[in-house]
């Protein structure tokens, strides 16, 4: 894949099939990495589950989902969508199913949903807990798990990618939820990168770092930008960028990292 300064780029996953998830907000990464699929000549299955957004201090999407949907379409982008609460044990499989019956085949697997919420050790609940698991890790490794069931070994462009935060480079204690979920597939990403390389799947995991989709004050904005080497926040297009180079063939070698896109957050 090549891209130029202005962020266009030449095709390179044209005949590619990509399913998202956690695509429900046109400022948040999923939207970003739909777009850029798109660019880059792939056809795309979103999935989204607006209820959990209408839940949190910035709401539903106006619009919801549809919204970028139609945007994409008229970009000439071949979409499909699909709304699944992933909390549900048999969405996942279903999904994916709706996602092959939908293109014919599935290539590659981007698990970009979350569900996030504050809760301390001393707010901790049983119901949380359980409910962050079952959205953040078991549906990610059921995902998976129905991704590779029907994946062509004969089609090259095999992929994994999904999405940890920054709890392995610095304490978050006030979302502890958050954090143990994620970090379980921040450390299943080796186990299964060297179960499914034999059959050209790549697996990697991406820390997007402090990102700026629409939730930051003006305050918490200026302190990650003065702290950050990279003098900024990151943005859902810099995370875009490495999801379209992971799932380029360019990247066909590269399985079992976390790789950070945080301009140095992660290192300071």
């Amino acid at each position: 894949m090549r891209g130029d300064d202005d962020g266009v780029s030449t095709p390179s996953l044209k005949s590619r099939v990509v399913v998202v998830t956690g695509v429900s907000r046109r400022v948040a990464i999923g939207a970003a990495i739909a777009r850029r699929l798109v660019t880059d000549g792939a056809a795309v299955f979103l999935q989204s589950w607006a209820p959990h957004d209408a839940e949190q201090p910035w709401g539903a999407d106006p619009g919801g989902p549809e919204a970028l949907v139609d945007e994409l379409r008229q970009a000439g982008g071949r979409v499909e969508h699909s709304s699944a609460d992933l909390s549900e044990p048999d969405a996942p499989a279903l999904l994916v199913d709706t996602a092959r019956d939908a293109f014919g085949h599935v290539d590659a697997l981007v698990v970009n949903h979350a569900r996030g919420i504050n809760q301390t050790l001393e707010t901790l609940t049983i119901d949380e807990l359980d409910l962050s698991y079952a959205v953040n890790t078991r549906a990610a490794l059921l995902l998976v798990q129905a991704f590779a069931v029907q994946h062509d070994d004969t089609r090259a462009g095999g992929r994994v990618l999904w999405m940890t935060s920054g709890q392995y480079h610095g304490a978050m204690p006030d979302e502890l939820p958050y954090i143990a979920s994620k970090a379980a597939l921040h450390e299943l990403t080796p186990s299964l990168a060297t179960h499914l390389m034999p059959r050209g799947i790549t697996v990697n995991c991406i820390n997007p770092g402090p990102n700026d989709t629409g939730y930051a004050d003006d305050v918490l904005r200026a302190e990650v930008s003065r702290l950050n080497p990279g003098g900024r926040w990151s943005t859902p297009t810099d995370t875009a960028r490495l999801v379209a180079w992971l799932l380029s063939d360019d990247a066909g070698w590269i399985t079992g990292q976390t790789i950070a896109s945080d301009g140095g957050w992660s290192s300071r």
